[in-house]
């Protein structure tokens, strides 16, 4: 695309003039983003990560510091980036679009924090907003553009990298030649990581998300100081021109879905046909021989029925489905902890079978569908309809659903009356003057201490 229109709408979009249903996703993917990161505290993952950035990537004197995600301690800002990104990516629960088959917040959230919190002068809660908008919409057209260009399928750190330096760029008032170099070293160096390695061999790994965040803030630093870098094909080539050619005015955000569950996007179609099938025939769990599941090939990738970690039941599909199926219900707290010895979860989850449906490969990425069969003890056999995951933006979670989400995972780590007051901050921030009081609940230790472990801070 004409690299210099990419840069006008960095530079010159304002909150104003974005549409009122832009502006209200913008917050909901906000409140969103929020509590799969407080729920993420917990993990193993987040609490490596965290400290990691203290030892590792401090500030130096002098140097801009930025304090860490839901921590309070501070590291330079792609320290904080990188840890902020991992612990929301460590509770696979945030938003995500269906063409990018990836996650563009989960980067955008943490290194537009680390900006804020560094920044010499307060940024206004509209602008807060208005650099979220921008960075998903520039994330976005990277992820789509380089799954149309690149022969295997990137982990999201590979492009939502673009996100974050697109923001970076406004917020530092770029010149559109540094803003080019910046977007080129962040394409060149973004994590182009086999994401369906992790998908085999489920592991703290993940989805590249907090190297993007901490790539696309390191590459507008470097391209401040002169650093060089090739044009990014995934924004300038003429073979994805098409995909930009409409920004700033179809608002590619409006396509994000939202997970009703903290697994991965491709094993909810199949949890959700369970459910509808076993609460339509008020099945007894014990009278079920035999569940079949049919769904596209990278769903039936997912094959962990006796997941270790969290992370292996975030990228299993018959273990959620059998926490599901026995609990009637499927909760942060069924994919980690005690849920992952539970027997009766464990002997459904060996009942499980997963068969590859050639008319649903047909329909991914753009659609994810699953059918669920229960062959039961009385020889009768109960088959679902085709049927989609909940959240997407043809089928959107209600507010009210995206707030009943928020507090099932936020209210544990950080309190209840907490949680709410994070609700209350984010819904006030269009007319904030300093957006100070939402990094202060969004940056601090959260008072109960929940998942944070401070022992190898250095």
């Amino acid at each position: 695309m004409d690299a210099a229109r990419l840069y006008t709408f960095v530079r010159e979009t304002s909150y104003d003039t974005l549409p009122p249903a832009v502006q209200r996703m913008a917050e909901r993917c906000l409140i969103d983003l929020a509590g799969t990161g407080a729920a993420g505290l917990a993990t193993s993952l987040s609490q490596i990560i965290r400290n990691h950035a203290v030892r590792s990537f401090g500030a130096g004197d002098g140097a801009p510091r930025a304090r860490l995600l839901f921590d309070g301690r501070v590291a330079s800002p792609l320290g904080a980036a990188l840890a902020g990104g991992m612990t929301i990516d460590s509770f696979d629960s945030h938003d995500g679009h269906v063409l990018t088959k990836g996650h563009a917040g989960v980067a955008i959230l943490p290194a537009l924090l680390a900006l804020a919190d560094s920044a010499s002068t307060p940024m206004t809660g509209a602008e807060f907003l208005i650099s979220l908008v921008i960075g998903y919409e520039v994330a976005i057209r990277a992820g789509i553009a380089q799954h149309a260009t690149c022969p295997d399928y990137h982990t999201s750190g590979a492009w939502n990298a673009l996100g974050v330096t697109a923001v970076a760029a406004r917020q530092w008032q770029m010149a559109e030649g540094q803003f080019r170099h910046a977007l080129g070293i962040a394409e060149y160096h973004g994590p182009r990581s086999q994401m369906m390695r992790c998908i085999d061999f489920p592991t703290m790994v993940k989805d590249g998300s907090g190297w993007g965040a901490m790539c696309g803030l390191s590459a507008a630093y470097l391209a401040t100081d002169g650093f060089t870098g090739a044009p990014a094909l995934v924004a300038e080539s003429e073979d994805v021109a098409h995909l930009w050619s409409d920004l700033g005015q179809r608002w590619r955000i409006l396509e994000m879905y939202f997970k009703p569950y903290p697994i991965c996007r491709w094993a909810q179609p199949a949890v959700e046909a369970s459910l509808i099938l076993r609460r339509k025939h008020a099945v007894d769990p014990a009278a079920i021989v035999q569940v079949e599941i049919e769904t596209f090939h990278e769903a039936v990738r997912l094959d962990q029925h006796h997941p270790d970690s969290t992370e292996a039941a975030q990228y299993s599909l018959p273990f959620p489905v059998a926490a599901a199926i026995v609990r009637g219900k499927l909760s942060p707290t069924d994919i980690s902890g005690a849920s992952l010895t539970d027997r009766d979860i464990l002997a459904m989850s060996d009942r499980i079978r997963l068969v590859e449906a050639p008319d649903l490969n047909a329909r991914f990425p753009a659609e994810r569908f699953a059918r669920a069969r229960f062959k039961l003890s009385d020889g009768r056999e109960l088959v679902s309809d085709t049927t989609p995951a909940r959240g997407d933006a043809e089928r959107p979670l209600s507010d009210a659903e995206i707030l009943a989400k928020f507090h099932d995972l936020a209210d544990a780590p950080l309190g209840s009356a907490a949680a709410s007051e994070l609700v209350d901050v984010i819904a006030a921030l269009p007319v904030q003057k300093d957006v100070s009081a939402l990094a202060d609940r969004l940056l601090a230790r959260p008072r109960q201490g929940s998942g944070n472990d401070s022992s190898a801070a250095a």
